[in-house]
C-alpha cells in the first residue's frame, strides 16, 4: 500500500513541479510558483513520511524537501532574467518593506558574526527559514495577477480547507486513529529528524491532549499546523461569503464550516482563541458589531456544552486550560521564562539556531522555543523581536488599508485574508513556532507582499491625482 501512495505522491509532486517550472521558464510566468506552494505545502511532511516509508532513502527524501526552496529560487531567478532593464528597477519602499529588510539584514549579520554556540551549518539552515519567507514576500511584492489567477489561488485554498476536514472525518469515524500512524511519520521523525516517538500514539505529544484525547492533524504535519492553516481557509471563505451573490454564498459557508470542524478536531487552544480574535478583528474592520455578539453567543453555547454535555475528559481539559494547571500550559510558561531570562541577561541576542523547534536547532543548546516572538528575541535580541513585531503590524495595517481602498475586488479579498490571518495568528505566535508552518507562513507572506504592491500603487495614484488637481 505504501508503494502505491509513494507512486501517487511522486507523480503528483513531479507533475506539479515540472508544470510550474515550464510555466515560469518558458512562458515567463514566474509568479506561478505560488500555486505549487499552496498545493504542495499542506502535504509536505506527509509526502516526506510516505516517501521514506516506501523507499528508506534519505537522499530521495531530500529531493522532495528541497523542491519547495528550488521553486522559490527558480522563480526569483526567472524574475531577474525577465527584467528588461534591471538597473532601472523602480524602488518604492513602504514601511513593511523597510521593517522586513531590516529584520533580514540583522539575521545576515548574526549568520556571519561569531555569535552563539551553534555551528555555521546549523546557523545557515536556520537563516534559510528566515530568508525563504522573505523571498516569497519579495516575489509577492512584484506579482501582478489577473482576476482568473487570483481566483485559482483561492480555489486551491478552498480545496485544501475542505479536503483537510474530510480527512479529519475519516480519521475520527473510520480509522479511529491519526493518519500519521499509517504514513510512516514516526519513522521519518526518528531517522531523518532524530526525534524519538512519544506519547500514547507513538507520534509526538502534539497529537494528544494532556488526558490522552486524540488531536487530529489531517494531512498536515501536526494538529497545530492544521489549526493555524484553517484560519486562512476560514478568512478566505468569509470574505467570499460577504462579497458574493446570495445564490453562491452556500459554497463559502461550507468552507467556513469545514474550517471550524477542523479546528474542533485539532483541539488547539491557541487557535480557538485566535479564531475568536479574528472574528472580533473582522467585526471591527467591517463594523459588523452583531458579529461580536455572535462571537459571545458562541462562547456561551460552548460553555454550556462543556458544563452540561461534554465528556469528563473534555471538561477537565477545558478547566485545566483556563486555570493553566495542565502540563502543556505549565510547559509554555517555563519556556517563556527561560527565553525572557536569556533576553534580559543578553539583550543583543545569543545567535541563530539557539531557540525554537526548527530542525537545525540543537536540543542541547536550545533556549526557549514555544513563542515565536521570544524565539527571535533570544536569537536576534530585542532589536530582532521588535523588528519582527513591527513587520507584522505594518503588514496587518497595510493589508486592511488595501482591502478598504482597492478597486480590484479579488485583490481586496486577498488583502483582507492577509490582514485578518496575520491578526488572528498573533495568539498562536505566543504558544508555537508558527513560522515553521510553511503553508500558512509562506502563502500569507506572499499575500502581504502583493497587498503592499497594491498599497504602493494606490499611494502613487493618489499622489498623481493631487498633482493634477
Amino acid at each position: 500500500m505504501e508503494v502505491i501512495f509513494f507512486l501517487l505522491i511522486t507523480f503528483a509532486v513531479a507533475t506539479g513541479f515540472l508544470w510550474t517550472v515550464q510555466q515560469m521558464v518558458f512562458k515567463g510566468k514566474w509568479t506561478y510558483f505560488i500555486f505549487f506552494l499552496a498545493a504542495y505545502l499542506p502535504f509536505y511532511i506527509t509526502s516526506l513520511s510516505v516517501v521514506f516509508l516506501a523507499t528508506g532513502s534519505p537522499l530521495l527524501v531530500s529531493f522532495f524537501q528541497m523542491s519547495k526552496e528550488f521553486i522559490v529560487l527558480i522563480s526569483g531567478l526567472v524574475f531577474v532574467i525577465y527584467q528588461r532593464k534591471p538597473v532601472e528597477y523602480p524602488f518604492r519602499l513602504q514601511s513593511t518593506d523597510w521593517f522586513m529588510l531590516a529584520f533580514v539584514s540583522l539575521a545576515i549579520l548574526f549568520l556571519f558574526l561569531p555569535i552563539g554556540q551553534a555551528g555555521f551549518i546549523n546557523k545557515a539552515l536556520y537563516f534559510k527559514s528566515i530568508l525563504i519567507p522573505s523571498l516569497v514576500y519579495l516575489l509577492g511584492r512584484n506579482t501582478r495577477f489577473e482576476d482568473f489567477e487570483l481566483l485559482r489561488l483561492f480555489q486551491i485554498i478552498f480545496v485544501i480547507a475542505i479536503g483537510a476536514f474530510l480527512v479529519n472525518l475519516v480519521e475520527n469515524f473510520f480509522l479511529n486513529a491519526h493518519l500519521q500512524q499509517f504514513t510512516g511519520y514516526a519513522l521519518f521523525n526518528e531517522v531523518i529528524n532524530d526525534i524519538e516517538p512519544e506519547g500514547n500514539y507513538n507520534l509526538t505529544w502534539t497529537f494528544e491532549t494532556t488526558n490522552a484525547m486524540k488531536r487530529l492533524g489531517s494531512f498536515f504535519s501536526d494538529p497545530l499546523e492544521l489549526a493555524s492553516s484553517v484560519l486562512m481557509g476560514f478568512a478566505a471563505g468569509l470574505i467570499w461569503f460577504l462579497t458574493s451573490e446570495r445564490s453562491h454564498q452556500w459554497k463559502y459557508l461550507l468552507v467556513m464550516l469545514c474550517c471550524i470542524g477542523s479546528l474542533v478536531f485539532a483541539s488547539s487552544r491557541a487557535s480557538f482563541a485566535a479564531f475568536f480574535l479574528m472574528i472580533f478583528f473582522i467585526a471591527l474592520v467591517f463594523k459588523l458589531y452583531k458579529l461580536i455578539g455572535f462571537g459571545f453567543l458562541t462562547l456561551i453555547i460552548f460553555a454550556c456544552y462543556v458544563i452540561f454535555f461534554a465528556t469528563e475528559d473534555f471538561y477537565y481539559y477545558v478547566v485545566d486550560t483556563l486555570t493553566m494547571s495542565d502540563t502543556s500550559s505549565i510547559g509554555h510558561v517555563v519556556e517563556w521564562a527561560l527565553a525572557l531570562e536569556s533576553m534580559i541577561t543578553k539583550p543583543l541576542g545569543i545567535g541563530l539556531a539557539m531557540s525554537g523547534n526548527f530542525g537545525s536547532v540543537n536540543e542541547e543548546l536550545r533556549v526557549g522555543g514555544e513563542n515565536q516572538f521570544l524565539i527571535y528575541g533570544v536569537q536576534l535580541g530585542w532589536a530582532g523581536m521588535l523588528l519582527y513585531i513591527a513587520t507584522l503590524f505594518s503588514a496587518i495595517w497595510t493589508s486592511i488599508y488595501v482591502f478598504k481602498n482597492s478597486e480590484n475586488l479579488n485583490l481586496a479579498r486577498l488583502a483582507f485574508v492577509a490582514g485578518t490571518l496575520k491578526a488572528g495568528l498573533l495568539l498562536p505566535l505566543f504558544t508555537a513556532n508558527v513560522e515553521i508552518y510553511t503553508y500558512v507562513s509562506w502563502v500569507s507572506w506572499w499575500m502581504v507582499g502583493i497587498s503592499v504592491r497594491e498599497y504602493s500603487r494606490i499611494q502613487v495614484e493618489s499622489y498623481s491625482n493631487k498633482i493634477v488637481i
